[in-house]
């Protein structure tokens, strides 16, 4: 059980108790002691180095949940994964750490494609929040409920609403959720960049995915009966899962692979050249009557699923298995 702390007025902040990998390692790892006949014991040796068992902290959520859009003096406070929802019908965040990372994908990665380079380094200079999870129709339809989203409300190919992702929603369509949202907040939410949406999704590593070199059906949902890179085959899916299914990346991010596919807010530019933003800005330019998409959908197969994929669609017409997720700007953090 975390600790209830008073931040500001009448906020509290939820701490999760802390714990120090340091002190467990060391008391979890201690060198082996031989038997009689001078035989260690094998299955003592894999106990140990498999770490302590104690549950990894819960992210901090901060208080009230829901109730209130964040004042400055909080927003402030904020630390990476801590959570925050500014009301009831919005969706969760996430914050993710300022950093650097290299975009785009080597040689030698298996089924790249030639629109995924060169690599470049991209610096992302402040935190910044991240919908926990993509759009469910439940968010959806809440801003229909208030009279936003112009009555659209997306196609859920029979499939069903609720906590599944919202798809089937022309990118323009996507511009008025945002609007609503952020009016109804008085803070800006909007799409994330091309560049911001590899961040969050490699969340620090850098191979095809962020789980590994390779995926199975346990990892995500997608056309797993085609192995990628010599891994495991499984069953193709037949259709999206809800929001919250697999488990999170480091970030404390649910599917950034696989489900639906996400509009991101970047022009179509075949492949990256030396206008290039490298600060985690949009690209806005190019042809923007198509914009950038990530993260593959459930009928997709693996190599569209990877970190550094890329794909475009038109912005006008029906977006089929796309989705969108989330992100808001935290000005008040220096």
């Amino acid at each position: 059980m975390g600790t209830w702390i008073k931040v500001g007025v009448a906020v509290l902040v939820m701490a999760s108790t802390a714990w120090s990998p340091a002190l467990a390692a060391k008391k979890h790892h201690r060198k082996p002691k031989p038997d009689r006949q001078g035989q260690i014991d094998r299955t003592t040796v894999r106990e140990r180095q498999s770490g302590p068992k104690e549950p990894v902290p819960l992210p901090r959520q901060i208080q009230p949940w829901g109730a209130m859009p964040l004042s400055a003096e909080v927003e402030a406070t904020l630390k990476p994964k801590d959570s925050f929802k500014e009301c009831p019908e919005c969706p969760e965040m996430v914050v993710v750490p300022a950093g650097s990372f290299m975009m785009g994908t080597p040689p030698n990665e298996v089924d790249r494609s030639k629109g995924e380079d060169p690599v470049h380094r991209v610096t992302i200079a402040k935190p910044f929040a991240v919908g926990r999870f993509a759009v469910s129709f439940d968010d959806w339809d809440a801003c229909l409920a208030d009279g936003g989203c112009g009555g659209v409300r997306g196609d859920d190919h029979g499939f069903g609403r609720g906590r599944m992702p919202a798809h089937g929603i022309r990118f323009n369509e996507v511009q008025n959720y945002l609007a609503w949202l952020s009016k109804k907040i008085g803070r800006t939410y909007r799409l994330p960049s091309e560049s911001e949406r590899e961040y969050f999704t490699r969340a620090g590593t850098t191979t095809p995915f962020w789980f590994g070199r390779t995926i199975g059906p346990q990892n995500a949902n997608y056309y797993a009966s085609i192995p990628y890179d010599n891994g495991p085959r499984g069953e193709d899916s037949k259709a999206p899962k809800p929001v919250d299914s697999y488990a999170p990346n480091p970030f404390g991010l649910y599917q950034v692979h696989g489900n639906v596919r996400e509009w991101t807010q970047d022009c179509y530019n075949k492949r990256y050249n030396e206008d290039t933003p490298t600060d985690g800005s949009p690209w806005l330019e190019g042809d923007c009557s198509k914009r950038m998409v990530r993260s593959g959908a459930w009928d997709d197969q693996a190599q569209r699923l990877r970190s550094g994929a890329r794909d475009e669609a038109r912005d006008d017409t029906p977006a089929g298995k796309i989705g969108f997720r989330v992100v808001r700007s935290l000005s008040a953090i220096n």
